[in-house]
C-alpha cells in the first residue's frame, strides 16, 4: 500500500484527462504531473486515496522524446497550461487520443479519428483574458490562479505568451496606477477592496476593450487611469467597470458602466460581423473559430432548403452563419443578453431569415418538437456539461436528416453520443477535432450523426 511521501520508481503509460501522467504500482493508478508516457521517475507520492494515488516527480530517470522545455517561466506554478512540458506534435496527439478512446469506451462507436486541427503559430491567440488581482508584498499584482487553488501567481514581466501584447501592457499600466493612488485590492475572504479582476477583450481590427470588475461604480483616481491608459496603450477603444460585489467565482457583474470610448466592439468572422460587449461570448481564438465554425457548416451540408435549429446558441454565431444557405434558423439560448446580441447581429448582417428564443434548450427544444416542429437539421453546441436529456429524447423524436454537435468536452458528448445512436436512427458519419485552447488540456470536437449506415462501422475522416 502506498503512504504519503514514498519514494517509488515508476514508468508513466500514458495520459490522464489533464495530460498528467499515469502510472501504476501494485494495481493502484498514480497521477503524476508532467510526466510523459514511456518516462521513467523517481516519484513521490503526495496523496494517497483507496484506489489511486498523486505523485510528483523527484527525479527524471528516462526523458521521453517529446519531452521539451516549457517556454513560460511560470508554467510549472500557473494552471493555465498543462502541456507546455511536451513538444506541440504531442499536445495534439493526446488531445487527438483522448476524443478517440472516450469516443470508443464511452460513446459505444469504433472510431479512428484523424489529427486534430492544430495552429501553425500556437502563441499570442487568445483575444479575452481576465486576470484575477491580487496583493504580494503589500503591492497589487495579478496572473492566473494556481492549479486547484485561488492563490494567484504574477504574470512574468513580458505577460502570458498565449495573450497580445496590448493586453499585458494594460495590465501593467492598472497595476501601477493602483500602486500609485493606493487602490485597494478586493480580498476574497474578507469581501472588503475595490479591484477584483481585469479583464480584455481584442476585436479582429485590434482594437481593445478594458474591462475592470471591481466592488463599486466609481472608481478614485479615473482621470489619471483614462490619461495613462490612453497612452500607453494606443490599441485601447474602451473602458468598462463591471460591478461585482456578490461573494462569487462569477467574474463580471450584470452591470456594466462605459467609463471611456466606444460603446461596443466589432469583429469578422468568415464574412460576417459581430458585436463584442463585456457580456457577450465570442470564441477566444479567432484562427480556429474559423476553422470550427467551417467544419459545422460543412457537416450541416445546407442547401437553401433546410429549417435548421441551433440549440444553446450563445449571440448566434453559428446561426448567422448557417442562415444564407437555409431555409430558416432557429436559435436557443438561455442568457437574455446574449439573445439580444443574437438579434442585434442579425441585424447588422441583413440577416432576415433567422430567429432567436430566451429559454433553456432542455424546455424550449421539447415543446417546439411537441408543436410539430420538424427541423432538417439540429446544431448542438451545448456547455461542458453536455445537453440535458430532454434534449436528446427531443432530437430522435423530431427525426433531423443531420444532428451537428460542437463539444467543448469529449466526456459528456461520448455519453450522448452513445444515447444518440443507442437506436436504429443515428450513426456517427464524420468527426473531426480543433486545437482551440493551445498548450491546454482542452479541446473542441464536431461531429455528424447521420440517419442510416455509413459506409464503414470504423470510421476514418
Amino acid at each position: 500500500m502506498l503512504q504519503k511521501n514514498q519514494l517509488v520508481e515508476m514508468t508513466c503509460e500514458n495520459f490522464g484527462k489533464d495530460a498528467e501522467g499515469v502510472c501504476r504500482h501494485e494495481g493502484i493508478a498514480v497521477f503524476v504531473k508532467g510526466m510523459l508516457p514511456g518516462e521513467t521517475a523517481m516519484v513521490r507520492i503526495t496523496k494517497t486515496e483507496k484506489r489511486y494515488a498523486y505523485g510528483r516527480i523527484d527525479q527524471l530517470l528516462t526523458k521521453s522524446p517529446e519531452r521539451r522545455d516549457p517556454f513560460c517561466p511560470i508554467y510549472k506554478r500557473c494552471g493555465g497550461c498543462s502541456c507546455q512540458h511536451m513538444t506541440y506534435e504531442a499536445s495534439l496527439e493526446y488531445k487527438r487520443t483522448q476524443v478517440e478512446s472516450l469516443i470508443s469506451r464511452v460513446g459505444k462507436v469504433d472510431i479512428s479519428l484523424p489529427p486534430v486541427l492544430g495552429m501553425d503559430k500556437p502563441f499570442a491567440y487568445r483575444n479575452k483574458a481576465s486576470y484575477p488581482v491580487s496583493t504580494e508584498e503589500g503591492h497589487p499584482v495579478c496572473g492566473f490562479y494556481a492549479s486547484r487553488s485561488h492563490s494567484v501567481i504574477p504574470l512574468p514581466e513580458n505577460g502570458c505568451p498565449l495573450q497580445a501584447s496590448a493586453s499585458t501592457a494594460a495590465i501593467h499600466t492598472i497595476l501601477s496606477w493602483m500602486k500609485s493612488h493606493h487602490i485597494p485590492v478586493y480580498n476574497e475572504l474578507t469581501g472588503k477592496g475595490l479591484i477584483r479582476h481585469i479583464v480584455t477583450r481584442s476585436a479582429s481590427d485590434g482594437k481593445l476593450m478594458i474591462i475592470l470588475v471591481s466592488t463599486n461604480l466609481s472608481l478614485p483616481h479615473k482621470d489619471s487611469l483614462i490619461d495613462s491608459l490612453r497612452q500607453n496603450i494606443p490599441e485601447m477603444a474602451s473602458l468598462y467597470v463591471s460591478l461585482q460585489d456578490e461573494k462569487t467565482n462569477v467574474i463580471l457583474g450584470q452591470t456594466n458602466l462605459l467609463v471611456w470610448g466606444e460603446k461596443e466592439l466589432f469583429t469578422s468572422l468568415l464574412g460576417f460581423t459581430f458585436t463584442v460587449s463585456p457580456l457577450s461570448f465570442f470564441q477566444v481564438n479567432p484562427l480556429q473559430t474559423q476553422k470550427l465554425y467551417s467544419l459545422a457548416l460543412e457537416f450541416a451540408d445546407l442547401h437553401g432548403t433546410e429549417n435548421v435549429v441551433d440549440a444553446y446558441c450563445g449571440t448566434g454565431t453559428i446561426s448567422l452563419l448557417c442562415a444564407p444557405k437555409a431555409k430558416h434558423v432557429t436559435g436557443i439560448e438561455i442568457i437574455s443578453d446574449a439573445i439580444a446580441d443574437a438579434h442585434r447581429n442579425a441585424v447588422q448582417n441583413n440577416i432576415t431569415n433567422a430567429d432567436f428564443i430566451c429559454g433553456a434548450s432542455e424546455d424550449v427544444l421539447p415543446r417546439l418538437v411537441a408543436d410539430g416542429m420538424s427541423p432538417d437539421v439540429i446544431i448542438l453546441d451545448p456547455p461542458r456539461k453536455g445537453c440535458e436529456r430532454s434534449v436528446l429524447e427531443a432530437i430522435l423524436a423530431s427525426q433531423p436528416d443531420r444532428i451537428v454537435y460542437v463539444s467543448c468536452d469529449p466526456a459528456t458528448l461520448a455519453r450522448d453520443i452513445q444515447f444518440l445512436t443507442g437506436g436504429p436512427d443515428y450513426q456517427v458519419s464524420r468527426i473531426q477535432s480543433v486545437d482551440m485552447f493551445c498548450w491546454t488540456s482542452s479541446v473542441e470536437t464536431v461531429v455528424l450523426l447521420s440517419k442510416g449506415e455509413v459506409d464503414s462501422k470504423k470510421i476514418r475522416v
